[in-house]
């Protein structure tokens, strides 16, 4: 395992498997090899907030933003993270945003209709 992809495909893995510390160890690597892949930087941003580390997850999502804009999960993401620093408004935004982009998705309707 050196490249990227094996670092990558070891961090969902755990991340998947809950085990969310050792998923930033091996997504940390991938990132570092390839610092522009929304896919990395979306598992990152998950793994630290399962972790309770709101401002690294927020970082990364923001990342994710600004590589592809049109990524709903990202916007969710960033939403709750903003939800657990207070700031409503701009959550808000953020969970509405995927809403319109996957209104068919229960859990962004369903964060938005508890918060509303």
């Amino acid at each position: 395992m050196n490249g990227a992809y094996d670092f990558f495909e070891k961090g969902k893995k755990l991340l998947s498997s809950k085990e969310f510390l050792r998923a930033i160890m091996f997504l940390e690597k991938a990132k570092e090899m390839e610092p522009h892949k929304s896919s990395i930087r979306e598992s990152l941003a998950q793994a630290y907030y399962n972790c309770g580390l709101y401002e690294s997850a927020r970082e990364n999502f923001e990342k994710v933003l600004e590589i592809d804009a049109t990524n709903d999960y990202a916007h969710y993401g960033l939403g709750l993270c903003l939800l657990k620093k207070g700031k409503i408004e701009k959550a808000m935004g953020h969970i509405k945003m995927a809403v319109a982009m996957k209104p068919g998705f229960k859990l962004y309707r369903e964060t938005l209709e508890k918060l509303s």
